[in-house]
């Protein structure tokens, strides 16, 4: 994930040469059954849990056992699924994550959340605290952390250079291993916008956390789909915008 180049470092009138850590950017086509389907900027590892979370969270596939197969040869995926008309009929973009793809919002089909599932300050913070010591990021400023927990502790953390991307491969990683989604939470670096809360809500996670911001649109689709979103989580303050049952207070 981390390539080296030359630079100029300036700070103030000094002026040094040095090598820069970088994070890794590379394209991934996705072909379903022959058919173009998207080009993701990508960090590059993980990708076939990317492509099989981010099928599962656009809605193409309802399960991994609809994947019937799946290659990856350099920048190239190819998958073939058993109703490939779901990658091709128009859907209306709502917002493009950093570094990758849009999603797409059915406004008329909002999956809906069923879970019981609870969390503590203490889980909240807990798990910020564990998706912000990475050494990438540290060493780049470029990545994002997507980590998914269960109350066991850490599913996965994962790191990417858009935050959708790395959700979506929590999502293939946690479906890869019959992980029950119902009973877990996602904590990201970024903020949390309408796409990071539709993929949260298709895939049934109850509950995403962040240090960052959420917006409007984040907290409609967690209204209709029954998601709790809770944000600048910062220190000991946080806040829950939606669902609030699902976090205990005291």
């Amino acid at each position: 994930m981390l390539r080296e180049f030359n630079c100029l470092r300036l700070d103030g009138v000094d002026v040094e040469e040095t090598v820069c850590q970088v994070a890794e950017e590379m394209p991934l086509s996705i072909f379903i059954n022959g058919r173009h389907f998207a080009t993701a900027m990508i960090s590059p590892q993980l990708r076939s849990e990317f492509v099989a979370g981010h099928l599962f969270a656009e809605r193409i596939v309802a399960s991994l056992d609809e994947i019937e197969s799946l290659e990856i040869e350099g920048n190239v995926a190819r998958a073939i699924v058993s109703n490939p008309m779901r990658a091709i009929v128009p859907r209306r973009p709502i917002v493009s994550g950093c570094g990758g793809i849009a999603s797409f919002l059915d406004e008329s089909n909002l999956p809906e959340i069923k879970s019981d599932f609870q969390i503590t300050r203490e889980d909240i913070h807990a798990a910020m605290k564990s998706i912000s010591q990475s050494k990438i990021h540290i060493a780049t400023g470029g990545t994002h952390s997507v980590g998914l927990f269960a109350k066991s502790g850490a599913v996965c953390i994962i790191e990417d250079i858009g935050r959708h991307n790395a959700m979506d491969k929590a999502i293939g990683f946690a479906l890869s291993r019959d992980v029950d989604l119902s009973h877990t939470y996602a904590a990201c670096t970024g903020r949390i916008s309408s796409d990071m809360a539709l993929k949260c809500s298709v895939a049934g996670v109850p509950i995403i956390v962040s240090r960052g911001a959420t917006t409007s649109l984040a907290i409609s689709i967690a209204k209709r789909s029954g998601l709790t979103i809770v944000g600048f989580v910062r220190g000991k303050r946080h806040n829950v915008y939606t669902n609030s049952d699902r976090v205990e207070a005291f």
